[in-house]
């Protein structure tokens, strides 16, 4: 399996890309021309597919093919929105686990370069989304992004800061009807294609100190969110200190939490195009020749009180 996994990794030509429609840009004849290169619709729509409202959502729309081929990255121009978003796949699974509703609270708490913060605009409308980035060139990264896809009218729904994530919890206690912690994790697919040998070495070394902080994040978002509220746990990793260790060494020192099992139906709707894992706590999409979607590991928790 392990063999399988790095040689998809080490080969980037065999990567498949994910075009992730925004709602709020002119979108007449994408799909069309999409579905005429062979490109499918990741999910089912439940919807009437052509709707462009701003006010009622569409169910979120990525298309995938295939082959790895990939279509150009559209460039940022000031006071016109991109149309698509080109993404792993499986890194919307975090964001379907989410499962935002019409006027929730969300906190994406480490938010940058801004993917899912998207995916959560194009699943539902907010009454807040607060996304946070410490890094502050990732943070400026995450400006941009935001800014060429989410319409001026609507910004006030965002809010923006530059914070250290583990301190957001005790800032904003309970604040939140949803948080998604993306963690900064050891990035399997940078660490194992990058030619720098000594950038390796410097990941490698820095992958042992990576738990700690990921605990923190996650007990951070726990306090952040409300009693009922759910936290959404994520990492690009296929490391277990880094994922399913983490959420039991969390579960195990928070009161009042429980660990929530992925909705089967999602599970089932992709399995079709991402290879599963079943950890012990949450779900793992493990790339494979022919499905290069992932690694992505997701667990959902809630807060009982």
């Amino acid at each position: 399996m392990f063999d399988v996994f790095r040689d998809v990794l080490l080969n980037p030509l065999s990567w498949q890309y994910g075009v992730l429609l925004n709602r709020f840009s002119d979108l007449t004849n994408l799909k069309q021309c999409l579905t005429a290169l062979g490109y499918t619709n990741l999910l089912p729509q439940t919807t009437h597919p052509e709707s462009q409202s701003h006010t009622t959502p569409i169910p979120l729309q990525c298309f995938i093919h295939r082959d790895p081929v990939r279509i150009p990255t559209q460039g940022h121009h000031p006071g016109w929105l991109k149309q698509y978003y080109l993404l792993n796949a499986a890194s919307l699974l975090p964001v379907l686990t989410l499962d935002v509703k019409e006027g929730e609270n969300v906190l994406d708490l480490c938010a940058a370069p801004g993917g899912k913060s998207l995916a959560i605009l194009q699943t539902a409308t907010p009454g807040l989304l607060h996304c946070n980035e410490l890094d502050k060139h990732r943070h400026d990264w995450l400006l941009k992004t935001l800014e060429s896809y989410f319409p001026p009218t609507l910004r006030h729904l965002l809010s923006v800061t530059h914070l250290d994530g583990r301190s957001i919890g005790s800032v904003r206690p309970g604040a939140y009807d949803k948080v998604l912690v993306d963690a900064p994790c050891s990035n399997d697919r940078s660490w194992l294609y990058t030619p720098d040998t000594h950038q390796g070495e410097m990941w490698l070394k820095e992958r042992t100190q990576l738990p700690l902080l990921q605990k923190e994040l996650l007990c951070s978002a726990l306090a952040a969110v409300r009693p009922g509220g759910v936290v959404v746990y994520s990492t690009c990793t296929m490391s277990r200190a880094e994922n399913q260790s983490v959420v039991e060494a969390v579960l195990a020192s928070y009161p009042g939490v429980e660990l929530l099992d992925l909705e089967q139906q999602l599970i089932d709707s992709l399995s079709d195009h991402f290879y599963f894992a079943h950890p012990s706590a949450g779900q793992l999409v493990i790339p494979q020749k022919g499905k290069t979607w992932g690694p992505m590991y997701v667990s959902r928790l809630r807060r009982i009180y």
